[in-house]
């Protein structure tokens, strides 16, 4: 397997609705910053990826399609990634593994969604559902991941405070970042003051829908230190898939449902090829994918940042704040900006700007190694990747 690095990547604005563009001039955006930062053209290109979650939000049956020239993709390969929210993610993975085989030497991996397009997007993820059991009852992510979150306090502890200090973290930090979506100045009384959706998810512990488009482009090693003068490069890669039924994640011997097994299995994967083994202190910055706060504070336990039980305490201590010893989004992360399709890539992209010193006023100082994740589907589908500034 050869050695490959992210070296350029672009994003979009990131807002409710993007009304001065259509769904291929979003995506030519990403993918035209993204050739820009690499210092390369479109015919340098030897294919692309393309991911995009429900084309419904669309409106557009098969957006690869009528992306493709925007994308870059015009006579070349190209293949479309679809597994929800974990899209962007499972993307990067793929034109990783396009690179890491030899098949080719560089490729760009592009995301967009256009849930602006959408009156209201639970309508169109409520579709995921079983048709005759489930849909009817308006079972959604939301209502998912409250259960999560409601297992994990009845497990753990965990409490509303706690999760109201990550709301507050992501959007302080999203006030750093050019791209981001949300840029709330809250306090933990907003947060716990914010409507109910699915208690104990409030308002204000919840992602926005947004419109946005990102893209990475992967070389191989030759390619990449031709190209680059500081690439991040790709020390390990892992990726899991979880049950479709919630109730089904209540019988594994080591996890349950407050501990999202397949999210752990995956980040395990990425560790093992990254040769990772002291995560709090091999790890100098996580981009992680917590479309709500209480699942942020359970990826900390995952990615094995602290012990079970323990993630409420490491946010109370700060010790994920940009001036903490291990800063989680510093971008202000789902929090702050969620282009569903796009959104696991944005934290790739994320990652990758940590590790080149270009991430501006959210970057950590000193950064050697970050890991950027993803999740989809019924909270299903799960990526990480772990970036690094030395080759593997």
């Amino acid at each position: 397997m050869r050695r490959v690095a992210i070296i350029g990547t672009g994003q979009t604005v990131f807002k409710t609705k993007r009304v001065d563009v259509n769904c291929s001039e979003l995506i030519f955006e990403a993918a035209r910053a993204a050739l820009d930062q690499a210092g390369i053209e479109k015919e340098d290109l030897d294919a692309v990826v393309f991911a995009s979650a429900p084309e419904a939000f669309e409106g557009v049956h098969a957006p690869d399609c009528w992306c493709a020239d925007a994308a870059a993709a015009i006579g070349k390969p190209s293949l479309r990634i679809h597994t929800g929210g974990a899209t962007g993610g499972s993307g990067a993975l793929a034109g990783f593994t396009h690179v890491a085989s030899g098949l080719f030497d560089v490729v760009l991996v592009a995301a967009v969604q256009r849930v602006g397009e959408s009156p209201d997007a639970q309508k169109i993820l409520n579709t995921i559902w079983d048709p005759i059991y489930e849909k009817d009852f308006a079972l959604n992510i939301i209502n998912a991941c409250a259960q999560m979150a409601v297992r994990y306090m009845n497990k753990y502890g965990m409490t509303e405070e706690q999760m109201a200090l990550v709301s507050v973290k992501n959007h302080l930090n999203a006030f750093n970042n050019p791209y981001a979506h949300l840029k709330l100045e809250l306090s933990v009384e907003d947060v716990l003051k914010s409507r109910v959706l699915c208690w104990p998810i409030k308002l204000f512990d919840a992602c926005p829908r947004s419109d946005g488009a990102c893209a990475v482009v992967l070389a191989s090693e030759s390619k990449a230190e031709k190209l680059s003068a500081n690439p991040a490069w790709v020390l390990g890669v892992g990726a899991s898939t979880d049950t479709y039924g919630i109730g089904d994640r209540m019988v594994d011997d080591e996890f349950d449902l407050a501990d999202i097994g397949a999210f752990v299995r995956a980040v395990r994967e990425a560790y093992k090829k990254a040769g990772i083994r002291n995560p709090r202190r091999e790890i100098s910055v996580a981009e992680i994918y917590a479309p709500f706060s209480n699942l942020e504070i359970a990826s900390y336990e995952g990615l094995g940042f602290c012990e079970k039980g323990q993630g409420g305490k490491l946010i109370e201590e700060g010790v994920t704040r940009m001036d903490g010893d291990l800063p989680v989004n510093p971008s202000g992360g789902v929090q702050a900006s969620n282009p569903i399709g796009a959104t696991g890539l944005v934290r790739v992209a994320e990652a990758a700007l940590q590790i080149m010193g270009r991430a501006e006023g959210r970057q950590v100082d000193g950064a050697k190694t970050a890991i950027a994740t993803a999740a989809g589907g019924a909270a299903q589908f799960y990526t990480a990747m772990i970036l690094g500034k030395e080759k593997p």
